[in-house]
């Protein structure tokens, strides 16, 4: 079994993570120069490069990526095993998610997962793209990906969008459209859903990767192309669409777990009409050989009980 000397793999993935020889040095209580030496006999054994040092700037090469990836999972395998031989149980935990999924739907439920599992210590990474599916990462995701070598993947939910704007817009919608009744606008919408492009509309370019995309696709679902005059609020991502609307600036697009419709805190009301069901499936991701872990299994069966909510 040709293993590379065994005491360097815990100081080159703490400096990896650190991004700093001397961090990785405080938090191993050696000295730098140490670190410096477990570094160099790693790389002799291996016959790679794994930094790149400029000045103070640190990188991983290319190849150091890949070696880091491949041995961070056996590292916590290691500390799991041994863990479980003194009879601990790991309760800690990193979650990534999307941020729009982090704020509107993940946070607001936490304290019940709390009340539910007291011990599990979680930790979430908010990311604004797809995240890696590393150890390195994050233990366990809400993702988009559907595949991976190594990993396991349970579908979530299937996104759906909808238009909402707030109680004072919905107010002046009903009176540009001279009804007055709930029932009276579904009815509008349905037999002429183009009048709502005689209203400002918000549109956000993280969901299609282009501006007004999600509403080209709501009005094609309900059989109409997108109006050429229509009066667009332009925002990065959905979750500034989503404040916008609650703001008065116009309709905005927004999914299941941004809004609920049984206790809108940020003043918002859903249209009375059809939801876009957008292509985007959600994942929980995990590695696949971690399935059988009790924190994981935890937190696992807990979003399955909170998906109920989204469907």
């Amino acid at each position: 079994m040709n293993l590379p000397p065994l005491k360097t793999l815990p100081v080159f993935e703490a400096v990896a993570r650190l991004n700093s020889f001397s961090l990785a040095a405080n938090e191993l209580h050696i000295t730098q120069s140490a670190v410096s030496h477990h570094i160099k006999t790693l790389e002799d054994h291996l016959g790679e490069q794994l930094f790149i040092r400029s000045g103070r700037k640190l990188e991983l090469t290319t190849e150091g990526k890949l070696y880091l990836d491949n041995i961070t999972g056996s590292l916590n395998q290691i500390a799991r095993a041994t863990e479980n031989v003194k009879g601990v149980t790991e309760t800690k935990l990193r979650l990534a998610v999307y941020s729009s999924f982090a704020v509107y739907w993940l946070i607001p439920r936490l304290p019940n997962l709390k009340r539910q599992y007291p011990n599990l210590d979680l930790t979430i990474e908010m990311t604004f793209s797809e995240p890696e599916l590393s150890d390195r990462t994050a233990d366990c995701f809400i993702t988009i990906e559907s595949e991976k070598r190594g990993f396991d993947f349970e579908w979530f939910y299937t996104e759906r969008l909808f238009p909402v704007c707030n109680q004072s817009f919905y107010q002046e919608l009903l009176s540009e459209l001279n009804v007055f009744s709930d029932k009276e606008l579904q009815h509008e919408l349905k037999t002429n859903p183009e009048v709502l492009a005689r209203f400002p509309l918000i549109t956000s370019y993280s969901m299609y990767e282009s501006y007004a995309e999600d509403w080209r696709r709501w009005f094609k679902e309900q059989g109409k192309e997108l109006p050429d005059d229509i009066n667009f609020h332009r925002f990065s991502h959905l979750m500034l669409a989503h404040e916008a609307a609650a703001h008065s600036l116009g309709i905005a697009l927004v999914n299941d777990y941004m809004f609920n419709e049984n206790d809108p805190k940020d003043g918002l009301i859903k249209l009375p009409c059809v939801a876009h069901n957008a292509e985007d499936r959600f994942y929980i991701a995990y590695k696949h050989s971690r399935r059988h872990e009790p924190a994981l299994k935890q937190l696992r069966h807990w979003l399955r009980n909170e998906l109920n909510e989204l469907t």
